[in-house]
């Protein structure tokens, strides 16, 4: 489905009508990353366990991840799984990379349909055997969709990631006889999980909490950042269609003074 068949899907009076001609598409965030937070909550208010949450939050993802390739974004990261969630419950972990193996399998198709690559960024070799396979299958799959990419988040965490990408650049030096004053900002970027990608102009919160999660800590730099109280498993495309609106009222100066 294109943009124009999601525009004419639309009923009449749909509150996202005007968000979608509010957006100028010329000016579209080319990364927009997402902390998908809520799902435990969302559970509770609702007396439900804390793995009906992850289970409801599939859907969310599925309208989200659609909608970014509609709307023509460069590339989606989504925050799954962090270094940090192993703390939880073994059989909440389990029934976490179930529910993403089952993502997988049941949104392989879409995927392809819609053009969107899938890659995985984090510690992929630390996950359970039986999900590393399906990982790669998917990314096997996709890998020569052109559209949307579709990063996902697993086993990750910022400093890791900063960790791994110093370790092998190290390496390469020891190796190679490379002059550490060679090494900026530009050559670190490039080992990190996300080289090649654009940094994320847009940073999206979900639940409400302030905090950045030890996520992206390099390429947030200078992120926007929108934080809305809506619980992961209820955020739907018209939240992301209003968090692009108001990317795009905000001035961006990385630094530098409006000009006059």
């Amino acid at each position: 489905m294109s943009l124009q068949d999601l525009l004419d899907a639309l009923p009449a009076g749909s509150e996202e009508l005007p968000l979608l001609q509010s957006i100028d598409f010329d000016r579209l965030p080319r990364h927009v990353a997402i902390i998908m937070d809520g799902n435990g909550r969302w559970a509770r208010l609702r007396r439900k366990r804390r793995v009906e949450g992850h289970r409801a939050g599939i859907a969310a993802v599925r309208d989200v991840v659609e909608t970014s390739a509609r709307l023509g974004l460069q590339v989606l990261t989504l925050y799954a799984f962090s270094i940090e969630n192993w703390k939880r419950p073994k059989t909440e972990v389990s029934t976490l990379m179930g529910l993403l193996k089952r993502y997988l399998r049941m949104e392989l198709s879409t995927l392809l349909r819609n053009n969107i690559r899938f890659q995985v960024i984090g510690r992929m070799g630390e996950l359970p055997i039986d999900v590393q396979d399906e990982l790669r299958r998917g990314m096997e799959a996709t890998r020569g969709s052109s559209g949307l990419l579709f990063n996902i988040a697993l086993n990750y965490g910022g400093r890791a990631e900063i960790t791994d990408a110093v370790r092998r650049l190290l390496a390469e030096m020891l190796a190679n006889g490379r002059d550490p004053e060679r090494v900026d900002e530009k050559v670190l970027a490039s080992y990190l999980y996300t080289a090649g990608q654009p940094d994320p102009d847009l940073l999206i919160r979900t639940s409400g909490e302030l905090r950045v999660s030890n996520f992206l800590l390099w390429q947030i730099a200078y992120s926007e950042i929108w934080v809305t109280d809506v619980l992961w498993p209820d955020f739907r495309r018209r939240h992301l269609l209003q968090a692009v609106a108001d990317f795009q009222k905000r001035e961006r100066r990385y630094g530098g003074i409006a000009p006059a």
